[in-house]
């Protein structure tokens, strides 16, 4: 079986997040730590007890997700199942690709929490808060969805963000033209077209100040060849060069994240047959049966999920 990590994106998050892993492994608690020393706060008594409207926050919530990803893999190290030797590639879903960036060793656990703070902070102050908007557009495939945006634009900012899955395209933009996308796209036959509970509007034009930030921010720290491919969410396509990956990130933070393409080629190019997410929640084990038939999902997130992949690789 040819296997692929991947890693959560915000919205996976949820109050309780990483206690069990804390409780069960010194492994995860110590990347917990980590992050906390990286951040200089308490991070993870956010992410175990909220309030989950300050764990909502982008700022907290890309770290957060990040930190239990990695609590993930340090625990699969210490019970002998490295990236290098279980999976051929490392994908992440938005912020999810720092997340994968840092399991296949090319950041480390402080710089990566630190990037992310970094980038949450930059993506909120980007746009002012409620100038700008998100809508999830169901049942349109990503052409159609491409011409809700392009004619509800009409002068504002209306983009295709992410490309989730056949029939699931987010679009991100100012809010009045985020508004008159969602009715437009009902009247294209979407099933369902609704704004989304965000705090800014990602992967858009609009983020512009905020991929400035990172690129100065990724211009600091040092970065290692991943130990597998990284499949970028720009491209949809494995890249290793520490130079090409700092730009794909950049270009990341108003680009499209092409996760259904991402899919499709590991599943067709890349010879994957299974894909294993890692971390919070089971988002992306959803978004892969959608996408292709010809792939396995997996979630590992809980210490029973470890110890039934553990057996399965050792199998």
């Amino acid at each position: 079986m040819s296997t692929a990590f991947t890693f959560p994106g915000q919205g996976s998050q949820a109050v309780g997040m990483g206690k069990e892993l804390a409780d069960a492994f010194p492994e995860a608690r110590a990347v917990f730590q980590e992050v906390d020393d990286a951040l200089g706060q308490s991070l993870s008594s956010i992410m175990y007890e909220g309030p989950e409207d300050v764990l909502r926050l982008t700022e907290n919530a890309q770290p957060a997700l990040m930190a239990v990803s990695m609590a993930v893999i340090r625990v699969l190290e210490a019970k002998g199942v490295t990236v290098a030797s279980a999976a051929k590639y490392v994908a992440g879903h938005s912020l999810g690709e720092y997340s994968a960036l840092c399991a296949a060793g090319t950041f480390s656990i402080s710089d990566a929490a630190r990037l992310l703070r970094t980038r949450g902070l930059a993506m909120q102050k980007a746009v002012p808060v409620g100038h700008g908007a998100m809508a999830a557009l169901l049942g349109l495939d990503l052409e159609t969805a491409k011409a809700v945006a392009a004619e509800a634009g009409q002068g504002d900012v209306c983009d295709v963000a992410n490309d989730n899955a056949p029939g699931q395209v987010v679009i991100s933009g100012a809010t009045a033209a985020i508004e008159r996308a969602v009715e437009i796209a009902k009247g294209k036959g979407a099933k369902r077209a609704m704004l989304l509970p965000v705090s800014a509007p990602f992967h858009c034009s609009l983020m512009q100040p905020a991929a400035e930030a990172m690129q100065a921010a990724l211009a600091e720290v040092q970065m290692n060849a991943p130990v597998v491919p990284v499949v970028s969410n720009v491209l949809a396509a494995p890249i290793s060069d520490p130079a090409e990956i700092r730009q794909r990130l950049v270009e990341q933070v108003t680009g499209v994240v092409r996760w259904t393409e991402s899919v499709t080629w590991m599943a067709s190019e890349g010879g994957i047959t299974n894909l294993v997410e890692l971390g919070s929640g089971k988002v992306l084990t959803g978004l892969a049966k959608r996408i292709s038939g010809d792939v396995t999902a997996q979630a590992i997130g809980s210490p029973a999920d470890i110890d039934a992949f553990v057996a399965q690789f050792n199998a």
